[in-house]
């Protein structure tokens, strides 16, 4: 048994509507007390002195490529999950797209077991269908015994209606989500950016917006029928928002995230071609980056996730239509919500959480994770809003350094990350 007094610290667990100083007491991988300042009754093996920061349920990051196995050239689990302990993220949901692909439960034990040596926790989002090939689906109970906490084909997204249909339907049935990237291919042609005024400046075949909001139309739709839980990744436009209030009008369940990529920048970004901001879903317009810090705002928006696509630098360093598509953002995803939201008075640090937090862990449906209810897991995560720092690339504890943040400052700074009772990352 051993114990860790968290003291002095300001908890904020949306789960409770809990918003006050309190210590926070972790006994054994569990949260045994939360006390009023100084009321701790228990001794405590370690004390952690967090005067003046936010004590918080550990991060959750729904959407990260940790690229093991098949492509550790990129990432691998040990160093994909340093990176999120950095980013003070406690638990990761790591997609389908390894090589070979995770559609089997022997590859989601894999992805898990200690040898891999990650620091937070894994839990695999394993290929809805065989081979990611929208086919046939793979077998989801066997997936969901192993520890598959959602569905996916990610880059690949599900076209066909009838194989849509039958995996919200049995996916319902085994009690797990269905998250899409929603991109119909047969509109978006892979194209390396977003179909605008700066594609066509730039001489670049783009991704129509409807390209995504027409597959999220079609989904919301299918679960209508179907039932189940719909998840759409990264949304990046203003009318897949529309869709999911409409859907939601509707009693559909469906939820999403956003990047904060997706939230910070617009298609303006690639007038040089740097491929440190090719990414898919593209860069939009300037109107649906608005659509999604509203949607954030206004509480459409369930969660944020970085969707950390780490790739090395020669996959980056070529013609932009010929980079491969996606960033790093562990580290600072913290930071570009505090910054963008909270340091400007938009959202409560009660919100930043629940993005954060306490959502992810509803999504996924991670028992004991979300919240420091007493009895719930020990992951912690301990940050100051008000510190301001630069984020440095080169200190990454990522593979990989394929970073549009490289020099850019943020307020909100993670300063400890807890999984189950040890600490993992330190900066006090």
């Amino acid at each position: 048994m051993s114990t860790l007094l968290l003291k002095g610290g300001h908890l904020v667990d949306p789960a409770q509507n809990f918003d006050a100083p309190a210590d926070v007491l972790l006994r054994d991988g569990r949260v045994q007390q939360i006390a009023k300042p100084g009321k701790a009754k228990a001794a405590a093996d370690e004390v952690l002195d967090v005067t003046g920061l936010i004590v918080s349920p550990g991060f959750i990051d729904l959407h990260v490529h940790l690229r093991e196995p098949g492509q550790t050239h990129k990432e691998n689990i040990a160093t994909g999950t340093a990176a999120a302990a950095a980013g003070g993220f406690t638990s990761v949901c790591a997609m389908p797209n390894t090589r070979p692909i995770n559609d089997s439960p022997a590859l989601t034990r894999w992805m898990q077991d200690e040898e891999r040596g990650a620091v937070v926790n894994v839990f695999p989002i394993a290929a809805a269908t065989l081979g990611s090939r929208g086919e046939q689906l793979s077998n989801y109970r066997e997936l969901k015994e192993a520890g598959a906490v959602a569905l996916s084909d990610d880059g690949r997204p599900i076209l066909e209606d009838a194989i849509m249909r039958e995996s919200l339907a049995l996916a319902a049935r085994v009690g797990l989500p269905i998250i899409q990237h929603a991109e119909d291919t047969r509109i978006s042609h892979g194209n390396p950016m977003n179909e605008g005024v700066t594609s066509f400046r730039l001489g670049l075949r783009g991704q129509p917006p409807a390209s995504e909001w027409q597959l999220v139309e079609r989904d919301i739709r299918l679960a209508s029928q179907e039932g189940g839980r719909l998840h759409v990744a990264h949304a990046s436009t203003a009318k897949t928002l529309e869709m999911m209030r409409l859907g939601r009008a509707s009693n559909v369940q469906v939820t999403a995230e956003v990047t904060p990529h997706h939230f910070l920048f617009t298609d303006e970004q690639c007038v040089t071609y740097d491929t440190r901001y090719k990414m898919n879903p593209p860069l939009r317009g300037a109107s649906d980056r608005d659509a999604m810090q509203a949607a954030i705002i206004d509480g459409t928006m369930d969660a944020i996730a970085t969707d950390h696509a780490p790739h090395a630098l020669y996959e980056k360093d070529v013609e932009f239509e010929k980079a491969a598509f996606g960033i790093t953002g562990l580290e600072v995803a913290l930071g570009a919500t505090i910054t963008t939201f909270h340091h400007t008075g938009k959202i409560s640090l009660t919100r930043v959480v629940e993005l954060l937090s306490t959502n992810p862990a509803k999504i996924v449906d991670l028992k004991g994770r979300g919240t420091l209810a007493k009895g719930s897991i020990a992951d912690v995560t301990i940050f100051d809003p008000k510190t301001r720092w630069t984020y440095d690339v080169s200190k990454t504890l990522s593979r990989s350094r394929n970073c549009p943040y490289d020099g850019t400052q943020f307020y909100g700074k993670v300063c400890a990350t807890i999984v189950g009772g040890q600490v993992v990352f330190r900066e006090l």
